[in-house]
């Protein structure tokens, strides 16, 4: 195979790579500040709070589900980040909260579009041989945005005001609309939007990835119990300042393990990242539950860096990895339904715990969730995957 053939850092890798930092950027940013932003321009309760957070989920899911079945073109990409640009407009308007409730479901409905043509689209652009890599690569740009969003976003809210926070990611917005412009995407060999009657749940889900998408659901789903309730955690904890680095570390550890990662995921398969991944995700937060200085809250950042940040990169390699060429784009669609449902749902239901549990108490129930998932993975995937890394990878016909 020519070197040309085996490039991964290509300008439209590079390109697509950045558009997703900037849209996960924006997402975290907005998800770590807007029940505080209703609450206090608006009078919102805990219960319309939520709300307002979770309708987000729910327009980013219909997007992928729209998306989803749809040959991924330049011209959705274009539409999809030219509607976010609108959208987020409409957070400067102070109507009411039922207005606000509209603007985020819009707004989470162009995400879902946009970000399921990009994951999809990235595929094409890296080679056979280094998928595992490439797409290791390519999360980190979400590992980042996942690190430095509730990062900027907080220290705005403290220290600026609000609207400062919809101009920045208008002007995130624009910068993206400004590289999609001058991307190539290249068209699959076999259209992905197949004409027939009706419309079937194979229109929109790929079967092949529901196990690998069910884990991931489940390691999103106690990821979100630190991004939603971690501040407050810190706060009882008297670990407020440790706490406002825990996402910077996670970041740190994301980007020196990812290279790593992805390459002996090419050469070895998913198991041998995957399995000490569960073990490192679920050590992180049970030491979570019983911090007591800000070093070991700093260790549990170390930790569940190497956890959840390999599982999120390396699931979704493998969810691509098991669809067929013509159904990537529904492959991609599926493991990020998955994970928006694992983050949108997680709070509420971990809030309900809460009261029960303590703050301590909940990290060591979602240790354990991370660790019990380990065997879940084995009998769903893992068993099976030294039979289909025999057979010809989906994405390489």
């Amino acid at each position: 195979m020519s070197q040309l053939n085996t490039r991964l850092w290509t300008k439209e890798f590079i390109s697509l790579s950045a558009i997703n930092f900037f849209m996960t950027l924006i997402f975290f940013l907005l998800n770590a500040t807007i029940t505080l932003y209703a609450i206090k321009e608006f009078n919102a309760t805990s219960s319309q709070a939520g709300i307002i957070a979770g309708v987000f989920i729910i327009g980013s899911l219909m997007g992928r589900l729209l998306t989803g079945r749809l040959v991924k073109s330049k011209k959705i990409l274009i539409t999809g980040l030219l509607f976010f640009i609108f959208t987020t407009l409409l957070y400067l308007i102070h109507y009411n909260i039922y207005f606000l409730i509209l603007s985020r479901f819009l707004n989470g409905l162009t995400v879902g579009i946009a970000q399921t043509v990009v994951g999809t689209v990235v595929v094409m652009t890296l080679p056979a041989s280094r998928k595992g890599e490439g797409i290791s690569y390519f999360a980190i740009s979400t590992a980042l945005a996942t690190g430095l969003g509730p990062f900027i976003g907080i220290y705005i809210s403290q220290n600026v005001s609000f609207n400062m926070i919809y101009y920045l990611c208008f002007l995130l917005g624009l910068i993206n609309f400004v590289i999609a412009i001058f991307i190539k995407i290249p068209l699959p060999n076999n259209t992905e939007a197949k004409k027939g009657k009706g419309i079937k749940l194979a229109d929109f889900i790929e079967l092949k990835v529901l196990p690998i998408a069910i884990i991931a659901f489940l390691m999103s789903f106690c990821f979100s119990g630190i991004i939603s309730y971690l501040n407050v955690y810190a706060l009882e904890l008297n670990l407020v300042e440790a706490a406002s680095f825990f996402f910077m570390v996670y970041t740190i550890f994301v980007l020196i393990s990812r290279p790593f990662t992805g390459r002996m995921v090419d050469k070895k398969g998913a198991n041998i990242i995957m399995y000490p991944a569960f073990v490192f995700f679920g050590a992180g937060l049970l030491l979570l539950s019983s911090v007591t200085s800000g070093v070991t809250l700093l260790l549990a950042a170390a930790l569940i860096a190497l956890g959840f940040g390999n599982i999120s990169s390396i699931s979704q390699a493998v969810s691509i990895s098991l669809a067929e060429p013509q159904r990537v784009g529904v492959a991609t669609a599926t493991f990020f339904i998955f994970i928006d449902l694992g983050n949108g749902f997680g709070p509420s239901v971990i809030g309900m715990i809460i009261p029960y549990t303590g703050y301590d108490g909940l990290y060591t129930v979602l240790g354990l969730i991370v660790l019990s998932t380990l065997v879940f993975y084995y009998f769903l995937y893992g068993r099976k995957e030294r039979t289909l890394r025999k057979q010809p990878a989906a994405i390489e016909r």
